[in-house]
Formats: structure tokens, sequence, C-alpha cells
């Protein structure tokens, strides 16, 4: 496993300005569990998928968990975009492999 270093922590990599308005910035001091259901609600993620993009953003080396979430929002929306589906089904599906390579996608889009 890699060892997290605050290496990526100012960095942006956000191309929304969506993610800077002030509604958006009250959700990100949430609690952790109501931050999450909020973004099931917005995203249609499980806990899961939640988890996992969390964990590999802070292993990417955003430690500071304000910076780490404006990334997850900033990928959530992104996968959002990018699908551009009805909601055919109730959570977000990445397939096997999937979100990985969406997360190093996205990180080396927004580089």
């Amino acid at each position: 496993m890699m060892k997290a270093q605050n290496i990526n922590d100012v960095r942006p990599f956000i191309k929304t300005k969506k993610l800077n308005t002030f509604g958006t910035l009250k959700y990100l001091n949430m609690p952790d569990l109501q931050f999450f259901i909020w973004c099931n609600q917005q995203y249609r993620v499980n806990r899961g998928i939640y988890n996992t993009i969390d964990q590999w953003f802070y292993e990417y080396g955003i430690i500071n968990i304000y910076s780490r979430r404006i990334q997850l929002l900033a990928f959530l929306d992104s996968v959002k975009e990018d699908l551009n589906e009805p909601h055919s089904s109730k959570f977000i599906r990445f397939g096997h492999g999937g979100l990985t390579k969406r997360l190093n996608d996205f990180i080396n889009n927004n580089d």
C-alpha cells in the first residue's frame, strides 16, 4: 500500500465552477456520514464506491479532507456528465477495474 504524503493537497484539479458555490461549500463541512448521504443523493454513488474514491485520493496525496472532498465532488461531477444517462440503475456502475481507470484519467486530464 502506498504511504500517503501531503504532496497534492493544494493543487487544484477542478474544472467546474459549480463546486465553488456557497451551497456546495456547506456540504464539505458535514460529518462524514451526512456528506456521503448527500453524495449518494446527488451522484447515485454507493458507500463502497465513495470510500474507494476517498481512499484513492488520500493515497494519491490529498491528505486534507476538505481538499479531498472537493476533488471527490469534481470527479463525481465529471463522471455524471460523461454518463449522461437516465437513471437506469440505483447506483453509478464502473465495471471491473473501471473506477481506478476513471480516477487515473481524471487526474491525468486535469493535471
